[in-house]
């Protein structure tokens, strides 16, 4: 098998910048829509026709154009054969998206604001049974300031930033860190101190379009959310749908704390699941030194892609081809590691993030070389690939024991 090398950054400096925090808090971080693109950035939504009116342009992320073609949300480049197909961004809102729909008036917007707050319950440890009753009570606190606080924005529906900022969101983000503070202590008088739960006070608001709320196929699979009545092989599941479900509907965008009720579709054979490997890659490079990772992919068909800054995270169900093979695509991301000791925190922005969907693919191997233009930090990156179904999860398997179709490897950034 023939190795790639490493390139050298192309001429014409090819850096993109990193996002720029959008001024105001209540800035709604919009999707790259030139073509297809996918995003990591849960909390973030892209809804032109949706927009706070003090939703601010941001300079691209990382990652967020091509490095050959600067402002080129995708890119096409010749491959074994065949054009691969690139979708540069995370999320982010390009230049090129960067405009202005305000029209001077108050209501620039079209859709209902709702407050967003960061997700608390992913990021506890194992809360010890003696502080769960406390933990819990705490819980159910954070999540009535929320209805308090949506209550207030619907009673302010003409508010302006400064209003809904300094009588909505900043008593709410002192209302959580006193909650979030109550929590931290519980768990650490019983247990290892949780990390960084004070970083989840601080909430957005964002328009939201409740016009699926409560949508199902129209079956319950065995009743209700709960219960061991006949349709769960004799488990007490907990729930399979949204029926009972407090979240509000999940609508396409990137958005925690909703429930997703698109079905899960269709699970090839175990001989047919999806598999990549890395191939590829080098030890170690300089701060901006472009260089490539090699992937290969098997069982994965490179022809559907959902952009999910236009709505299309978790929008649909997985598909195979008439061979029973998956359709979809596959991502690469790198990020620095600060901490080799413990798990790093979900939700930064990667510092390089690319979706590929290039039609190729199948039942054998091919490869696909990635070219980064540059990783910024000097540490330990940790380059990612990882295959997604047309609306960007992880490709389902029949056995529970299957590796999922996903590969990592470290390198060193001087």
């Amino acid at each position: 098998m023939r190795r790639s090398t490493r390139s050298r950054p192309p001429s014409g400096n090819a850096r993109t910048k990193r996002l720029l925090a959008a001024g105001a808090t209540l800035a709604v971080f919009g999707g790259v829509v030139a073509v297809t693109q996918i995003s990591s950035a849960g909390d973030r939504r892209a809804n032109q026709q949706a927009r706070p009116a003090s939703a601010a342009c941001v300079e691209p992320s990382p990652g967020a154009t091509a490095p050959e073609a600067r402002g080129a949300t995708t890119t096409r480049t010749w491959q074994n054969g065949r054009w691969v197909v690139n979708h540069w961004g995370d999320g982010q809102q390009t230049v090129e998206e960067c405009v202005d729909t305000r029209d001077g008036t108050d209501d620039a917007t079209t859709g209902t604001l709702a407050v967003a707050c960061p997700d608390v319950v992913s990021r506890l440890p194992q809360v010890p049974d003696r502080a769960r009753a406390e933990v819990d009570r705490n819980l159910n606190a954070l999540q009535t300031q929320i209805t308090a606080a949506d209550q207030r924005l619907a009673a302010e529906a003409n508010a302006d930033e400064a209003f809904i900022r300094s009588s909505v969101l900043n008593p709410l983000a002192n209302q959580r860190r006193a909650t979030l503070n109550r929590i931290t202590n519980a768990i650490d008088r019983f247990g290892p101190r949780p990390r960084g739960l004070a970083n989840l006070a601080t909430c957005q608001v964002q328009p939201v379009d409740n016009t699926n709320e409560g949508d199902d196929d129209g079956s319950d699979n065995g009743g209700d959310n709960g219960g061991n009545n006949g349709g769960n092989n004799g488990l007490d599941v907990l729930a399979n749908n949204c029926n009972n479900s407090q979240l509000q509907a999940h609508d396409g965008f990137q958005n925690g704390n909703r429930c997703i009720s698109t079905a899960f579709g269709e699970v090839g054979s175990a001989a047919n699941n999806p598999s990549l490997l890395i191939t590829d890659f080098p030890q170690q490079i300089d701060r901006n030194e472009g260089f490539s990772i090699r992937v290969s992919t098997r069982n994965l068909i490179r022809d559907r892609f959902l952009p999910a800054g236009q709505g299309g995270y978790y929008l649909e169900s997985s598909l195979l081809n008439e061979q029973g093979l998956t359709r979809g695509h596959f991502h690469t991301a790198c990020r620095m590691l600060n901490n080799t000791d413990e798990a790093p925190a979900p939700e930064p922005v990667p510092a390089f993030f690319v979706a590929t969907e290039d039609g190729g693919g199948g039942a054998q191997p091919d490869e696909v070389t990635i070219q980064i233009p540059g990783l910024p930090e000097s540490g330990l990156a940790q380059c990612a690939v990882w295959a997604g179904d047309g609306s960007h999860r992880i490709p389902m398997s029949e056995r529970a024991n299957q590796t999922p179709a996903f590969d990592a490897v470290r390198i060193q950034v001087n």
